[in-house]
C-alpha cells in the first residue's frame, strides 16, 4: 500500500503504517482543505507575537516594584545579587531593600565601560533602553521596595463599580469578573467584542467543561431556549456530567505527571489507575479542593483513613523509579523524596523548590536549608526506593509496597474459597510429608504426595489468575520510627551536612502542629490554611488557565520572581479569596468563570486588536487557541460515533504504528513491545490511554502533551507540519469519517446534501456558510466520480477502517460513496475550526 515519506515517518513513529490512499489523493484533499479553510475562516487569524502585558508604567502613576522592577532585576541581576549568600557578588543584595548606593547602580547601568557596566557583557543579557530608564525611574522616585506579590497575605479587594463604556462599546457586566477586566482595559486601545454566538458558544463551554463537543440536538435545544437563564441551564448541566470530571482530570494527570510505567531505564509497567479514577471522582463529586489538596498530600496519615483517602495518597508515589541494581539504594531514595518535594512545590506551591536542593535559590527566599527542612516530612516513606526484581506477581501488576488492594465482592469470595483449598492442600501436604519421612519407600504414599503437590499448584495457578485482575494501587506509608534529615552538600546524596527538622520556608506564614513533631498531614492542612498566600492563588490562575488558554499569571508553574506578575493581580486575589470563603468549591469556582461576560465574548476582533495585545492578555476578546491532542482526538470520535463513554478502570492503549516501542525498550522491559487493544476499548477516552513516559502516545505529543516525567501546570501550544500530517493521515481519524459516512448514507431519510450539512454540523457545531455548501458538493462529486472508477481502491480503503464482517454487508452501490463521503467528511475533520478553540 502506498505510504507518504514512508521512510522518514516510520523513523519518528509519528503516523499509521496504513495510509489507505495514494499520494495524488491526499495532494487533492490538502488542496480541498485550504480551500475550506479559506472560506470557512471566519475567524482564521491566529496571533503570535511577544506578550505585551508589560507596559511602561504611565507618567502620572509611581513605578510598582513588583509589576516593573522586580522582573527587570530578577532576570538580569539576582543570579549574582539575590537571595543566595553564598554565591553573592560584591556583598551586595538586591531583592531586598537594604543600604544600598543606587548612585553606583545609576552609573553601572548606564556606562558603556565593558569593566564597570552591569550586568557584565560576560552574562549575555544586556539591559535595554526602557528597562534601564524604568530602573532609574524607580529609584529617583525613591526606590521603594515591596514584597513579593505572591508572599503578601490574599486581600479582599473592593470589585470596580464604574465599568463605564470603553472606546464606544457598552458595558457589559454579568459578575464581578468583568468588572475587574473593564476596569483594566480603561486605558488599553482596544474595542470589547461582543457576545459570541449560540452555537459558538455551546461549542466553547461544553469543550472547555467535558472535553466533548455538544450534539446537533443539544445546539438545537439551546438555540431555541427563550429561557433568559438558558445560557446558565447549560452551564449547570455541563457540570453535572460524568465527563467533567474526566476532562478535569487531564490537566490535573499533568500536573502530578501521571503515567503507566516507572520512567528510568527499563521504564517498567506500574498498576496506579484506582488513583486516576479518584480524581475523576473527586472533580465530579466536587470534593472540596482542600480536602483534595489534604488527601493526597497525608490522605495516610489521616485518622482511620478511608479507601478512597488512601487511594489519593498515591500523589506520592507519582514519581520515577529506577530499577533495582541500577543506582545505588540511598542516591535512589534521596532522588525519590527530592521528586515528591517539587511535585508538591509545583502543585501546591507554585514554586521551584527543586532549585535549593543543592544552594540557596538563586531568586527566591528559598535556602537550602529551607528545602531540606521541608524534605524531611517526606522522606519516612517506609517502603523500597527501586523496583523489586522482573519476576513475580507483584511485578507482573506493575504493584511495588506498600500498596493497597481493592477487589470486588465476587473476587473476595474467589479469593476466599482459594485460600481455603491453598491451606487445605497445604496442610495435607505438611501431613503427607510426615508419613511419606517415615515410609520412604511407600509407593503408594509418594504417588499421593506427588498428586496433592500437583493440586496445590493448580490451585496456586488459579489463585494468581484472580488476584492478576484485581485492581489495586500504589499508596504512602509512614515509618513508625522518624527517618532523620540533613542538609546534603551540594545536593550529593552520600555528603549530609546538617542535622534538620521538618519545617516550612520560613518566608511563609509558620505551620501549626497537632504534636511535638510535625507530620505531612500538618504540612496538609497548612497548605490549604486560609493565611496561606500561595495555594488558593496558584489553584485559581490553573483554573483560569484551563479555560482561557493563559493564566492570569503567564508563569502557572512558577509564582516566584522568575514568574511574571499577574495581569490582573486584583482580578486573582477577589477569585482566591471568593475561593477560600466558598469552601474551596470548585465547581463554584468554574461556574463564576464561564458565566461572566468575558468568557463569552466573541474571538472575532479588529486586525489591530490582535497586533495591540497578541495573546489577549488583557481579555478585550474571547480566547482562541488549538486544543490539546486530547480533546482533538476525542471530540473527532465522539462526532462520528466511535468514542466508547465508559468510565474508569484500566489504561488501554490504541492502535500505534508496527515497532513503536522499539527503540526505547531493553531487552528485560515489561512490557518490552506494544500490543493494541482489541474491540471497542480502543475508542475510549484519551485520559485512559496507557502512558509509557519513555513514549508517549505519538497522537498526543505531537500536539505539545508531556511525557510526564516532571510535573507540568501548562503545556506548550505549537503549531507544525507534524500536526496536520497526524490529522491527515492517523487510521483511527481516517476510519472514524468512514464510519461517520456509513451511518449517514444508512440514514435513508438523508439525500446527499443533508449528509454533508448534518456532518458539518455534528463536527463543527455550525451549519455551513453559503459557498461553503457549495465546495463540499463541488469536493464530494470529485470524489464520487473517481471512486466509481476505482472499486479495488475503494475496497481497499473500506477494509482499513472496518472488520471484514461488516465490509460484506456493504453493497456495491454504497462502496464508492461511503468512500466519497468519508473523504468529505475527512476533510471536514481537518478544518482550522475543528481542532481550534474560538
Amino acid at each position: 500500500m502506498h505510504t507518504m515519506f514512508a521512510a522518514d515517518m516510520a523513523s519518528t513513529a509519528r503516523r499509521s503504517s496504513r495510509s489507505p490512499f495514494k499520494f495524488d489523493s491526499l495532494l487533492r484533499l490538502k488542496i480541498l482543505v485550504l480551500a475550506l479553510g479559506i472560506a470557512v475562516g471566519e475567524t482564521s487569524v491566529v496571533a503570535f507575537g511577544d506578550d505585551k502585558t508589560r507596559q511602561s508604567t504611565p507618567p502620572d502613576q509611581p513605578v510598582s516594584f513588583n509589576q516593573d522592577v522586580r522582573p527587570i532585576l530578577s532576570n538580569h541581576c539576582f543570579l549574582c545579587h539575590g537571595p543566595d549568600e553564598n554565591d553573592r557578588r560584591a556583598g551586595l543584595r538586591l531583592d531586598v531593600a537594604e543600604d544600598i548606593d543606587f548612585d553606583a547602580i545609576v552609573e553601572r547601568i548606564t556606562t558603556d565601560d565593558p569593566d564597570l557596566m552591569m550586568p557584565p557583557p560576560s552574562l549575555k543579557k544586556p539591559l535595554s533602553d526602557s528597562q534601564v530608564a524604568e530602573l532609574k525611574r524607580w529609584i529617583d522616585e525613591g526606590a521603594e521596595y515591596e514584597e513579593h506579590w505572591s508572599f503578601l497575605p490574599i486581600a479582599s479587594p473592593e470589585v470596580p463599580t464604574n465599568a463605564g463604556p470603553i472606546n464606544d462599546s457598552p458595558s457589559q457586566v454579568r459578575n464581578a469578573i468583568d468588572r475587574f477586566v473593564l476596569a483594566e482595559l480603561q486605558s488599553r486601545p482596544l474595542k470589547v467584542t461582543p457576545e459570541a454566538d449560540k452555537r459558538t458558544l455551546i461549542r466553547r463551554l461544553s469543550l472547555d467543561l467535558t472535553g466533548l463537543p455538544p450534539t446537533r440536538q443539544q445546539i438545537e435545544d439551546f438555540i431555541h431556549d427563550g429561557d433568559s437563564h438558558a445560557y446558565e441551564k447549560l452551564v449547570d448541566r455541563l457540570l453535572e456530567s460524568q465527563h467533567y470530571g474526566e476532562h478535569m482530570a487531564r490537566y490535573w494527570l499533568d500536573l502530578v505527571r501521571f503515567a503507566d510505567t516507572n520512567g528510568l531505564h527499563h521504564d517498567h509497567y506500574r498498576e496506579m489507575t484506582p488513583y486516576r479514577d479518584w480524581v475523576i471522582r473527586a472533580f465530579n463529586e466536587n470534593l472540596p479542593f482542600d480536602d483534595f489538596a489534604t488527601a493526597q498530600i497525608a490522605g495516610d496519615l489521616l485518622p482511620d483513613p478511608t479507601t478512597d483517602q488512601l487511594i489519593a495518597s498515591g500523589f506520592n508515589r507519582l514519581h520515577l523509579i529506577i530499577d533495582r541494581g541500577t543506582a545505588l539504594p540511598e542516591e535512589s531514595f534521596m532522588r525519590n523524596v527530592v521528586d515528591r518535594v517539587s511535585a508538591v512545590g509545583t502543585a501546591f506551591l507554585g514554586l521551584t523548590l527543586e532549585c535549593a536542593v543543592c544552594h540557596d535559590h538563586k531568586y527566591d527566599p528559598v535556602s537550602q536549608k529551607d528545602f531540606y527542612q521541608f524534605y524531611a516530612f517526606f522522606n519516612n516513606f517506609d517502603g523500597a526506593p527501586e523496583t523489586g526484581g522482573r519476576r513475580g506477581l507483584d511485578f507482573k501488576r506493575g504493584l511495588q509496597p506498600p500498596y493497597l488492594e481493592l477487589p470486588n465482592e465476587s473476587q473476595k469470595q474467589q479469593l476466599g474459597k482459594l485460600n481455603a483449598e491453598i491451606a487445605s492442600l497445604e496442610k495435607q501436604l505438611a501431613a503427607s510429608a510426615k508419613r511419606l519421612a517415615s515410609s520412604p519407600d511407600d509407593s503408594e504414599l509418594q504417588q499421593n504426595h506427588d498428586d496433592l503437590e500437583k493440586q496445590l499448584g493448580v490451585v496456586r495457578q488459579r489463585y494468581e489468575a484472580v488476584v492478576m485482575n484485581v485492581p489495586a494501587t500504589l499508596i504512602m506509608k509512614e515509618r513508625s520510627e522518624i527517618r532523620p534529615a540533613h542538609v546534603l552538600v551540594r545536593g550529593n546524596y552520600d555528603q549530609p551536612g546538617e542535622l534538620v527538622q521538618r519545617n516550612t520556608p520560613s518566608f511563609l506564614p509558620p505551620m501549626a502542629s497537632a504534636g511535638q513533631t510535625p507530620t505531612r498531614l500538618d504540612l496538609a492542612r497548612w497548605m490549604v490554611a486560609p493565611e496561606h498566600p500561595l495555594t488558593a492563588r496558584v489553584t485559581v490562575n490553573r483554573f483560569w488557565q484551563q479555560l482561557f488558554g493563559v493564566g492570569l499569571v503567564k508563569t502557572s508553574e512558577d509564582f516566584g520572581a522568575q514568574g511574571e506578575p499577574p495581569s490582573h493581580p486584583e482580578l486573582l486575589d477577589y477569585l482566591a479569596s471568593q475561593f477560600i470563603h466558598s469552601g474551596w468549591d470548585v465547581k463554584q469556582l468554574m461556574r463564576l468563570m464561564v458565566t461572566s461576560q468575558t468568557y463569552r465574548r466573541s474571538a472575532v476582533a479588529p486586525s489591530s486588536d490582535f497586533r495591540d495585545d497578541p495573546a489577549n492578555r488583557f481579555l478585550a476578546r474571547g480566547s482562541r487557541y488549538r486544543y490539546d491532542g486530547e480533546v482533538i482526538r476525542d471530540q473527532l470520535l465522539f462526532s462520528t460515533g466511535l468514542l466508547n463513554l465508559d468510565l474508569y478502570g484500566k489504561s488501554v492503549k490504541p492502535p500505534q504504528p508496527d515497532g513503536l516501542w522499539k527503540i526505547v525498550a531493553m531487552p528485560n522491559s515489561y512490557p518490552k513491545s506494544f500490543v493494541a487493544d482489541e474491540g471497542d476499548a480502543i475508542y475510549r477516552r484519551s485520559v485512559y490511554t496507557f502512558w509509557k513516559r519513555a513514549l508517549p502516545p505519538p497522537q498526543m505529543t505531537i500536539f505539545d502533551a508531556p511525557t510526564r516525567e516532571a510535573c507540568i501546570a501548562r503545556r506548550e501550544r505549537t503549531n507544525t507540519p507534524l500536526q496536520a500530517l497526524v490529522l491527515m493521515n492517523e487510521q483511527q481519524y481516517f476510519a472514524a469519517a468512514m464510519h461517520l459516512a456509513k451511518q449517514l448514507i444508512e440514514d435513508p431519510s438523508l439525500a446527499t446534501h443533508d449528509r454533508l450539512t448534518v456532518a458539518y454540523e455534528r463536527i463543527t457545531s455550525k451549519l455551513p456558510r453559503s459557498g461553503v455548501d457549495t465546495r463540499l458538493a463541488e469536493a464530494h462529486a470529485e470524489f464520487l466520480k473517481r471512486f466509481e472508477n476505482e472499486p479495488e481502491r475503494v475496497a481497499e480503503m473500506l477494509q482499513a477502517c472496518f472488520d471484514a464482517v461488516i465490509v460484506e454487508t456493504i453493497s456495491s452501490s454504497q462502496r464508492a460513496e461511503i468512500a466519497a463521503l468519508g473523504m468529505t467528511i475527512h476533510a471536514i475533520l481537518n478544518l482550522d475550526q475543528t481542532r481550534t478553540r474560538e
